[in-house]
């Protein structure tokens, strides 16, 4: 895990050491982890003293890098926070980023901060409307992406097609999926269900013009089913429904370790299952995968959870370690590429230049009349 498919030495990834409910310390943790028992080069970005010490503690302070940023973001503030702070842990990061010093960023930090200011600093990929979050559910043979989990609550029906190009290109990078079959999440499986914004981009992705694999509509009970490789949404929907997924998987767990405890027999049965009952938590548990991913920027983006500890910095680690590797900001680029070849997305620039033309005449007409030069 030293070099990419070129031979050259891979950049580090940079993590935000100041975001999330247990930063710096179990942040630190986990990225020490990742160093010594997976080899992923990293660079640590923070307040360099608190980040310098907690390595002393570790005992790898000269094994891993630190870039200092003076200001960190709250965990409880918004978007305006790229703004207001633009010498945070994530502006810097960021920055290293585009310099090209670093292949990718991971924060615990609050999301809505974290997404406006890679937006802000990254930019977004040619031809991309919205960026995505995107979020790997523990469904079976294979995992499947859900695609927007947060990054954009309002969009066109443009922007679901394009997030099937997003989750496409994850997909394949991300778990080998070679044709990755895309499902649009909404009411009903019959194309004609769902709201206006919905039922569009169902006639778009049916057109079967812009190299998407897509399989039809997809019903809240189909998420954990395994039905297709990647389900797309808006951002509301699919936050509410990753929350829910959430809250649903810690609730059967929990009542499942209190009916294990429930009796002696109970308790034996458990102790004879154990491998299996690791295996079960261990898949249903978010601090597997690492977090989502933030798709459409130019960058890699991991977004851990707020309240991740150490095993789950270290998944975020080898998820952005691994998607800058198999490069999943070129991928994308192919992906809208084809997209933006394809006739509805014509047709849209097509309409965006006559209303630039109309608009254009429309300020030509209200301009007074040009005065004569003097003569001489």
């Amino acid at each position: 895990m030293t070099g990419d498919d070129t031979g050259a030495p891979a950049r580090p990834v940079a993590i935000d050491t100041m975001g999330g409910d247990h930063a710096p310390e179990e942040i630190i943790a986990g990225a020490v982890t990742a160093v010594r028992e997976h080899g992923v080069r990293l660079v640590l970005v923070g307040q360099a003293p608190r980040v310098r010490a907690e390595l002393d503690r570790h005992g790898v302070t000269r094994e891993i890098p630190i870039v200092h940023a003076e200001e960190t973001l709250a965990m409880d503030e918004g978007a305006l926070a790229s703004w207001r702070k633009p010498r945070s842990s994530v502006a810097v990061a960021c920055h290293l980023i585009k310099t090209g010093r670093a292949s990718a960023l991971v924060s615990a930090g609050t999301t809505a901060g974290v997404v406006a200011t890679s937006r802000l600093r990254l930019k977004a990929q040619q031809g991309v409307l919205r960026p995505a979050i995107a979020v790997t559910l523990p469904t079976r043979p294979r995992p499947t992406v859900l695609l927007d989990s947060g990054a954009t609550a309002d969009v066109k029906p443009e922007a679901l097609v394009q997030f099937a190009a997003l989750g496409t290109a994850y997909a394949q990078v991300a778990l080998g999926v070679e044709r990755p079959r895309v499902g649009l999440l909404t009411i009903g499986a019959e194309p004609g269900k769902g709201n206006k914004v919905v039922r569009r981009a169902h006639e778009l992705l049916a057109g079967g013009q812009h190299g998407i694999e897509f399989a039809g509509n997809v019903e809240g009970d189909d998420l954990l089913t395994g039905a297709v490789d990647v389900v797309v949404t808006d951002g509301f929907t699919g936050n509410v429904a990753l929350k829910t997924m959430e809250g649903a998987a810690r609730m059967a767990m929990a009542e499942l370790q209190e009916t294990l405890r429930s009796s002696t027999t109970a308790k034996m049965g458990a102790l004879l299952q154990r491998r299996r009952l690791q295996a079960l938590r261990d898949r249903l548990s978010s601090e597997t995968y690492g977090g989502g991913v933030l798709l459409g920027l130019n960058g890699t983006v991991v977004i851990a959870h707020g309240a991740s500890r150490a095993r789950a910095i270290t998944s975020a680690c080898l998820l952005a370690h691994e998607l800058a590797a198999g490069h999943i900001v070129e991928r994308i680029r192919d992906q809208i590429a084809a997209t933006r070849t394809s006739r509805f997305v014509l047709r849209l620039g097509e309409k965006a230049d006559k209303e630039a033309k109309e608009a254009k005449e429309h300020r030509t007409e209200q301009e007074p009349p040009a005065r004569p030069e003097p003569g001489p």
